[in-house]
């Protein structure tokens, strides 16, 4: 329940919420209808930071909100404390769920391929955010690191004029993280995107991903970047079991990268995704 909550809460919408004419029970359609009710807990970016920023609540705060509402008069500290439990969480509290389990328990749920991405600057106290990885298109990427982080950075500066123990570790957090989101906008070798399945004209030039070419691909840059806390892990709070080594089978020789194998110590055809391309080299392909 929790995780659908916060599915809920990042803008996802079920097929059968979105298609009117699909074939439903009754009942099922009457659930459908009551999910309505919900909609105005969903966030419009598809961004929900855990601290408060940019006028926005805390995560904790909205999910809880969001919960009250879904419950009626049934929530309470026992109903919270039962969903708690069946997240392996008992005891404990939303907030250090949302900030210390919820991705890990969310990668494992959709298989390693998560729609929801927990970026943050590998501090506990520091800045953190839930991202709907299907609204996270470049402009989004932007409001992010430009908007909700840099209010954050805002934030730390004016705690560092007034004296409070720990801003200056998290702003130098904030800022570096900052970098990092810069680089994954710009997309430069080896924090680009690349697909194997398309010609150097159609690669995607910075953050641009195609959701059609799957979150393997399109969550590396965020992997590839320093790694703020865990290895290999990049900006996200845990590593998806998640890797780019060549896929079984072999490609035909009409695919884009049938040559490329024999660079890279392999053979004609091998289905190589461990590559990296220059912003140069994807930009001239597109020269006309």
């Amino acid at each position: 329940m929790l995780q659908v909550a916060m599915a809920r809460l990042l803008g996802y919408r079920w097929p059968a919420e979105r298609d009117p004419e699909m074939e439903l029970a009754e009942e099922q359609r009457e659930w459908v209808k009551r999910c309505e009710a919900l909609l105005g807990h969903a966030d419009r970016d598809g961004i929900v930071c855990l601290p408060a920023v940019r006028g926005e609540r805390r995560a904790v705060d909205r999910l809880e909100a969001l919960l009250a509402d879904a419950y009626g008069d049934q929530w309470s500290a026992t109903t919270r404390g039962k969903l708690l439990e069946s997240v392996d969480h008992a005891g404990k509290d939303l907030e250090s769920w949302l900030r210390d389990k919820f991705f890990a328990q969310h990668c494992k749920l959709f298989q390693n391929r998560p729609f929801i991405w927990h970026i943050w600057d590998g501090l506990k106290d520091g800045f953190s955010a839930l991202v709907n990885y299907h609204k996270l298109d470049f402009k989004a990427l932007e409001t992010l690191t430009y908007t909700y982080l840099g209010d954050w950075i805002t934030q730390q500066k004016k705690q560092i004029s007034e004296g409070i123990d720990g801003a200056e570790a998290r702003l130098a957090a904030a800022e570096a993280l900052q970098k990092s989101l810069e680089l994954i906008l710009e997309g430069e070798e080896p924090y680009d995107i690349f697909v194997r399945w398309k010609p150097l004209e159609e690669q995607p030039i910075g953050w641009h991903p195609d959701l059609n070419d799957g979150v393997r691909l399109n969550i590396r840059p965020f992997l590839s970047v320093p790694d703020v806390k865990k290895k290999g892990a990049g900006v996200l709070v845990h590593k998806p079991n998640i890797h780019w080594k060549k896929d079984r089978g072999k490609d035909v020789e009409s695919a884009p990268w049938y040559q490329l194998g024999p660079q890279l110590g392999g053979a004609k055809g091998d289905r190589i995704n461990d590559y990296h391309l220059t912003l140069a080299a994807k930009k001239a392909a597109r020269k006309p």
